[in-house]
């Protein structure tokens, strides 16, 4: 990977990661967007995966940590894995499938995680279905942040690829 264009997507990533600590609606945050972002963008799959899970525990660091935290650091993992899927081949239609799908995938999991692990529900099949009825109300403003901050991220490193041709990341010749 080039220099120019590791610098560019850590930036990309420090910038959104850094909006999860101002003030937002309650789930609308940038960190699954990074996480699918990074999947598609980083050529090391290493960096893909540590880059948006260091932003998620340097702002858990600021906000504080949680019961959860292993089910939501896997969900987060899990969409890496998804944004590995995108790296050939980037449509608004993939991109917007990938990004629909790791906000249920996170509501899934982190949901459970958090009647599983945390202390606010019983451990019944009762406090499981109330733990997701009570979650319904902010899946919403999951998709719409991980939808709008998918669209910044992806749509501005295309634009910055565009714009400086040397930032796109060299593709293999055959020989």
């Amino acid at each position: 990977m080039n220099n120019n264009r590791f610098s560019v997507l850590i930036g990309m990533v420090f910038i959104a990661f850094a909006s999860r600590l101002i003030p937002h609606p309650p789930n609308f945050t940038p960190i699954a967007a990074l996480a699918l972002f990074g999947g598609a963008s980083f050529a090391d799959k290493r960096a893909a995966l540590l880059v948006p899970l260091c932003g998620l525990f340097f702002s858990d660091l600021v906000l504080g940590f949680y019961a959860a935290m292993p089910v939501v650091y896997g969900s987060f993992a899990l969409v890496v894995c998804i944004g590995f899927g995108l790296r050939q081949r980037q449509t608004i239609w993939r991109i917007g499938g990938a990004t629909v799908g790791a906000a249920a995938l996170f509501f899934v999991l982190s949901n459970f995680g958090e009647w599983a692990l945390g202390a606010i529900y019983p451990r019944t099949l009762n406090g499981l279905v109330d733990c997701f009825v009570a979650a319904i109300p902010f899946f919403r403003n999951t998709i719409l942040g991980d939808l709008m901050y998918s669209a910044v991220l992806f749509g501005g490193l295309s634009f910055a690829e565009h714009r400086w041709p040397s930032l796109a990341e060299a593709t293999p010749t055959a020989t």
